[in-house]
């Protein structure tokens, strides 16, 4: 269950003809493929919620401790990925240094937290695709416009999303960063505009206080109630300094997706040196994004009259220039196109990389013959998440825990300790700092943020895991190719 699949066999199994990925991405690809899913709905919405309920303008200094958790992270992923350049990111990783069954763990929890992600992005893509829609005087019957209010439908935009973005998919990597490329251009465009706009607007009266006063905060009970409360009675509060470290907790999560870019290292024609610089590259731009958005929502209106549904385009409204809030809408519908093509490409080659060390049918990891993508796993998730996307509401859909993503940031960071142990003779285009240190502090910060997930987010954890346990005892480790070979070999 522990047998390890080393780094030279792992690079090896990605020159087998009928298996190979198609070398086609440099580090401006993979930086627009993490700007691109990082940046979605979460800088027009996230932002000023967190800043009316948790942290003030101290906001920015929240989305600040959260980009410097991330990069701790992402310095190990860097690591793994120069390292390691095969499909499958964590899950490979994992594979390499932890064993077969933590990888498997790992890579089936991705599989399906990447799965219903991509499906949440297209039932928000559709939402303002409707909203825009509806003001052109143009309405979807309700049947086809998704499940809403107890009254059964099938959201067809978001289904004819999900099933566009898996046909450029399969059309190859270098059609899916040029489309990616364009439609991050104007993303960030629009959210330059509304920094700049917005600047015109601020009130420095606004910022006082820059850190409000702390006050408790409402906490949920029982399986609700974050499991740090359940396990050691601590309550969280909000604002003050202790605020701006729950806020951190939140916003994190407009961060996620940034390790997605390690996924796509099979496909860079330097992974050594373009995986890290993608991966650090497009996390900065981020981060400072972010920071400037949060600023320009708390000086354009006072924390405590921004609004909940979308505050920065309320904010525009309140200063009398609604053409703003109509182009921040137009921005985040465009914008969530590549969120959902990006992590719809991650799900894909993590099931690929799976499927070729037979853990999963082998038939899925073959390559298009023309197009070098795995274009038989990727038909198989596309069709699926859009049965999930067409057919379920977005309340429903909104319950996916990110608990997966942070669990691989565990796995990840201590991997680059065990593997620096076991393997100190591999080459390494890139190498974390202050290792075993810098690892350490990213699982303590990773752990920290999983405590104050919802004991009912643990529960749903668990209980996926263990059916994912039983699948590898099932199938994955009798028809694992590490297993056979180290079978024939007599191991």
């Amino acid at each position: 269950m522990f047998r390890t699949k080393s780094v030279e066999q792992s690079i090896q199994d990605t020159e087998e003809p009928e298996h190979r990925l198609k070398k086609s991405l440099s580090a401006l690809d993979l930086t627009v493929f993490g700007v691109g899913v990082v940046i979605g709905t979460g800088i027009f919405v996230l932002t000023g919620t967190i800043a009316r309920d948790t942290a003030g303008p101290a906001t920015a200094l929240a989305f600040i401790l959260a980009g410097v958790v991330c990069a701790l992270a992402a310095l190990c992923y860097a690591e793994f990925a120069s390292t390691v350049p095969v499909a499958g990111s964590a899950y490979t990783f994992s594979y390499a240094s932890m064993g077969e069954l933590p990888a498997w763990i790992i890579g089936w929890d991705l599989v399906l937290e990447l799965a219903l992600g991509c499906a949440v992005v297209a039932v928000g893509w559709s939402g303002y695709v409707r909203s825009l829609m509806d003001s052109a005087g143009i309405a979807l019957p309700q049947q086809l416009s998704g499940t809403h209010d107890g009254v059964f439908g099938f959201d067809l935009l978001a289904a004819l999303l999900v099933l566009a973005i898996t046909a450029v998919l399969v059309a190859g990597m270098k059609l899916s960063s040029r489309v990616t490329a364009v439609v991050v251009a104007i993303k960030v465009t629009v959210v330059l505009l509304v920094i700049i706009a917005g600047a015109f607007f601020i009130k420095g009266s606004n910022y006082s206080p820059f850190i409000p006063p702390s006050k408790a905060a409402e906490g949920g009970s029982g399986i609700h109630a974050p499991l740090v409360q359940l396990l050691f009675g601590f309550t969280p509060s909000n604002f003050g300094v202790m605020g701006i470290f729950a806020a951190a907790a939140v916003v994190f999560f407009a961060f996620i997706g940034f390790d997605i870019v390690a996924t796509a290292a099979e496909e860079t024609k330097l992974p050594q040196r373009d995986v890290p610089r993608g991966i650090l590259g497009s996390l900065a731009i981020c981060t400072l994004l972010y920071v400037l958005v949060s600023l320009v929502v708390t000086g354009m209106q006072h924390y405590t009259e921004l609004t909940t549904d979308a505050p920065l385009a309320d904010a525009f409204k309140a200063v009398g220039h609604p053409f703003w809030a109509s182009l921040i809408s137009f921005g985040a519908a465009v914008g969530l196109t590549t969120v959902c093509l990006i992590l719809l490409m991650g799900q894909t080659r993590v099931f690929f990389a799976m499927s070729r060390d037979g853990l999963l049918p082998r038939f899925f990891s073959r390559v298009h013959p023309r197009f070098g993508t795995p274009y038989r796993s990727t038909l198989l998730l596309g069709l699926l998440v859009a049965v999930v996307a067409g057919f379920t509401s977005i309340d429903e859909l909104a319950e996916l825990v990110n608990i997966g993503t942070l669990f691989a940031f565990v796995l990840v960071a201590v991997g680059v300790v065990v593997l620096r142990r076991t393997r100190p003779d591999l080459p390494r285009g890139f190498r974390a700092p202050w290792v075993p240190v810098l690892p350490a502090l990213s699982v303590l910060a990773s752990l920290w943020l999983m405590l104050n997930l919802p004991a009912e987010t643990w529960l749903r954890f668990a209980v996926w895991m263990a059916l994912g346990v039983v699948v590898y005892f099932a199938y994955g480790r009798r028809n694992s190719r590490l297993g056979k070979t180290q079978g024939s070999q007599g191991l």
